[in-house]
């Protein structure tokens, strides 16, 4: 990663702070994989590391040494806050919908798990949600997928996903708008 600073911004490469959102969605993703799969939704605060620590320099005692030592090579490096006490939702989008953020908070991020089927079999998909998630479970091509999309308040934006049949670190794909709806309800959520 030491050539990942020496990288100049540019069409094909990312800014530092898209590199920092990466980083940070790319951790949170690997942390809740170790909880292992049919795990809660999670949701993070992301704030600037450095700005956090000049603010509440005693933070600086309470953070991973590796986290300090990143923040004071680079002013984007993010640090996730978990948030405990997540308001009572039926879907994301009513989670997302209740949430807001302070001035002091720079990005949020989430993490999911859903099942997918090929197009072509939700076509057959029954209406009634409780028959629909019996033709889901049981449906050979269905894939576990673990989503996690963090995005800024300034617009960037990233999201890994880790299929459950393919549960490896290096195994996780991810891009900008791999999930727009997601992407889209978590920036709504710094309107």
């Amino acid at each position: 990663m030491s050539g990942m600073s020496d990288e100049q911004p540019g069409p094909t490469s990312p800014t530092a702070r898209e590199r920092a959102l990466r980083l940070a969605v790319d951790d949170i993703e690997r942390h809740v994989a170790t909880l292992g799969w049919d795990a809660p939704v999670f949701v993070f605060a992301l704030v600037r590391t450095a700005g956090a620590v000049a603010a509440t320099p005693s933070l600086a005692d309470e953070l991973p040494p590796e986290a300090v030592r990143a923040a004071q090579e680079d002013p984007e490096h993010l640090t996730s806050i978990e948030q405990d006490g997540l308001p009572e939702a039926s879907t994301i989008e009513e989670l997302l919908g209740q949430l807001a953020w302070p001035e002091e908070v720079d990005g949020a991020a989430i993490v999911v798990e859903r099942m997918v089927v090929p197009p072509e079999a939700e076509q057959d998909m029954p209406r009634d949600p409780e028959a629909a998630v019996e033709y889901l479970m049981a449906h050979p091509d269905r894939q576990d997928v673990r989503m996690a999309a963090g995005v800024l308040r300034t617009g960037e934006s990233w999201c890994a996903l880790r299929s459950r049949s393919h549960d490896f670190d290096d195994a996780v794909a991810g891009s900008p708008d791999a999930v727009p709806g997601l992407v889209e309800a978590l920036r709504a959520t710094f309107a």
